[in-house]
């Protein structure tokens, strides 16, 4: 089954139209160059969080392009962009919320805490999408802090111990334009902007 539903809402991109060019690729080059000749193939991550950055998800034609600029196959690069569930295989909001439902957070609220997204993101059960394409509300299998549970990731930062008020108020204040301090390091501005930060192409100030 293919891994890129048609979606309504968010961007699809054009397969045709390619991506690593221009700007995008003197950056792909860039990464490239961190790494030994023989060895390059070892940029796949950072060249998928590239393209995450440029198109808020990891489309076809980035696929394809990436395993051009590597050596390597389409279906190689896919194995590595399917593994990892930070990589966004279908369209995708400007805001990414992860709301972990692993035992730890599950045992704690995290279904109230889920539900509490879908409702003030305004997205259907089934779906992960908002209408407007500000947010998407993906249920993840695990964050890792299990301590800190219920947890939720929003750009990929992370914060802590999330009543399901607590995550209205983030929703409200993503929907507002104000982009709410994480428990620990910066906050990013969007699911791009952590995105190009995540190639090793941004500086991450210190929180």
């Amino acid at each position: 089954m293919s891994v890129y539903p048609e979606r309504t809402g968010g961007r699809r991109p054009d397969v045709n139209e390619r991506v690593f060019e221009g700007a995008v690729l003197d950056d792909a080059r860039t990464i490239l160059a961190r790494y030994p000749e023989a060895h390059q193939r070892s940029a796949i991550m950072p060249l998928l969080y590239l393209a995450q950055s440029v198109e808020g998800m990891v489309g076809r034609e980035a696929l394809r392009e990436i395993g051009e600029l590597l050596g390597i196959t389409t279906a190689e690069v896919e194995a590595v962009a399917t593994f990892y569930s930070m990589y966004r295989l279908r369209p995708t909001g400007e805001h990414v919320v992860n709301v972990c439902t692993n035992l730890a957070c599950k045992l704690r609220g995290a279904a109230e805490v889920i539900e509490a997204a879908h409702e003030t993101a305004g997205i259907d059960h089934g779906e992960e999408l908002s209408a407007d394409g500000l947010f998407t509300v993906h249920e993840e299998e695990c964050l890792g802090v299990c301590d800190f549970a219920p947890a939720v990731q929003i750009n990929f930062c992370n914060h802590d111990t999330v009543t399901p008020a607590r995550m209205r108020e983030l929703i409200v204040s993503l929907r507002g334009g104000d982009v709410p301090a994480p428990a620990r390091g910066p906050a990013f501005a969007s699911f791009k902007a952590a995105s190009r930060a995540l190639a090793g192409l941004e500086e991450v100030p210190a929180s």
